[in-house]
């Protein structure tokens, strides 16, 4: 019996494809809500591939909430500027992490981990990092640097990413651009839905098709109803025997598939993350959401997008310069970065996994009278892994021909997206973030 051409796989199938649970909501786990459908795909195991589409890469996104002082963290120590206009918080020249002396840049000191990583060929810092009229509200800009778009008003960029990979949201029949908002036929790939850590998914993973999962924890992505799960095993393998031989292709049995489906779907995942890592993690939120993504990734997962984010960096007052608040976010930052990449070697996935970071905008240049910076802009992005063009990418920003006090931007993060969706994820960016950006390199040579 071909399988393929069975109920259970075609319904499966046409339920991936986009058709909600919303009729069936009693039947699923609350934590599944808007991502029914999405788990549904997780069992797809049988759809095919879309060739050209590299299904072995990752990417994963650290957000640092807040809006991160890219001027205390990437420390332009050799520029007189800098501490007369920080004479408070700046951190001094002997305290900085020299990265190029000849440009007088350097890292703060907490960040020692990063440090190590950027001398090891690890890392890629691009500097002066923003876009053209600059939002200084943290839900607006965060809103632009999620869907790529200044207006915000579309899906995310990593959705419409994954929507053009499996679903074919944006091209024409013959397979090429052609600025389609409808899906066109053909195969599917069998690419997991994106998966964030945390008790919402960001704008950034929502696309016209793909719906991401979201949880904060393995213990709470499950259902309640446990007891029901091990009770009516038996009637589910039942059912897809009698599927395999015609038989089981009432509603009811494919709704009460369905659900046991999303039941598994939890403890794939769960059981994925309840093994135990191959390193020790940092005992902080960004490392514990890191762990999980790592034995994810070591389950074998079919994901392809993972998002994590650091809050916290909304530094008004209090910052403190080489030691203090902003300090400790930074070392819990590069501290857990470099635990994630040692547990993705120690798997053998390193060289599949390439990390993001960005935040939604940068500080002030000048502190302020608490001892912190308001919202800025332009600020530096963060590259990690064994792939990445290591080193600095780019000029700092001048500190003395400024924007109303604020750094002027040098490089698009579109331009930077453009480079992760063509060279690593084999995108057409253009098609992804609806018109052209210069990409930056961001690969080394092979």
């Amino acid at each position: 019996m071909d399988l393929h051409n069975s109920p259970a796989f075609t319904r499966r199938k046409f339920l991936y494809g986009g058709l909600t649970l919303a009729s069936t909501a009693w039947t699923i786990p609350a934590f599944l809500g808007s991502s029914a459908d999405a788990m549904a795909g997780m069992l797809a195991d049988g759809l095919s591939s879309t060739p050209g589409v590299d299904e072995d890469r990752i990417l994963v996104v650290v957000q640092l909430g807040g809006g991160n002082d890219g001027l205390n963290t990437v420390i332009p120590y050799g520029m007189d500027a800098y501490y007369k206009a920080r004479g408070g918080i700046g951190v001094k020249p002997n305290e900085a992490l020299k990265l190029t002396e000849a440009d007088g840049i350097g890292l703060h000191t907490r960040m020692t981990a990063l440090k190590e990583l950027y001398d090891n060929g690890l890392a890629s810092i691009i500097q002066g990092v923003g876009y053209p009229n600059p939002d200084r509200s943290h839900f607006k800009s965060m809103d632009i640097w999620q869907t790529g778009e200044r207006d915000a008003t579309g899906d995310g960029w990593l959705g419409r990413y994954i929507d053009n990979e499996c679903c074919g949201y944006g091209k024409g029949e013959s397979g090429k651009p052609d600025g389609s908002k409808k899906p066109a036929a053909g195969p599917m790939t069998a690419i997991d839905p994106p998966i964030a850590i945390g008790r919402t998914a960001p704008l950034a993973l929502q696309g016209r098709a793909t719906k991401p999962v979201s949880f904060e924890s393995a213990d709470l992505f499950r259902w309640s109803g446990e007891d029901i799960h091990e009770a009516l095993k038996e009637p589910y393998h039942d059912l897809n025997r009698r599927g395999a031989s015609g038989g089981g292709d009432t509603n009811a049995d494919f709704l009460m598939r369905t659900a046991l489906d999303a039941q598994i779907s939890s403890d794939k995942i769960r059981k994925a993350v309840g093994q135990k890592s191959l390193v020790t993690y940092p005992g902080n939120e960004l490392g514990r959401q890191l762990q999980m993504v790592g034995a994810m990734i070591r389950a074998g997962l079919k994901t392809r997008v993972y998002y994590v984010t650091l809050g916290g960096f909304d530094t008004h007052s209090g910052q403190g310069g080489a030691q203090g608040r902003h300090g400790n976010l930074l070392a819990n930052f590069a501290d857990s970065i470099k635990a994630f990449y040692a547990d993705l070697k120690a798997q053998g996935n390193d060289s599949r996994v390439l990390t993001m970071s960005f935040s939604e905008f940068g500080r002030r240049v000048a502190q302020n009278a608490s001892g912190g910076t308001d919202h800025g802009t332009a600020a530096p992005m963060f590259l990690f892994g064994p792939m990445v063009r290591p080193g600095v990418i780019g000029a700092h920003p001048s500190l003395t021909d400024l924007d109303q006090g604020d750094l002027k931007y040098l490089i698009d993060f579109r331009s930077v997206y453009a480079g992760v969706l063509e060279q690593w994820l084999k995108a057409d960016s253009k098609q992804v973030l609806g018109e052209t950006f210069k990409p930056v390199v961001v690969l080394k040579k092979a």
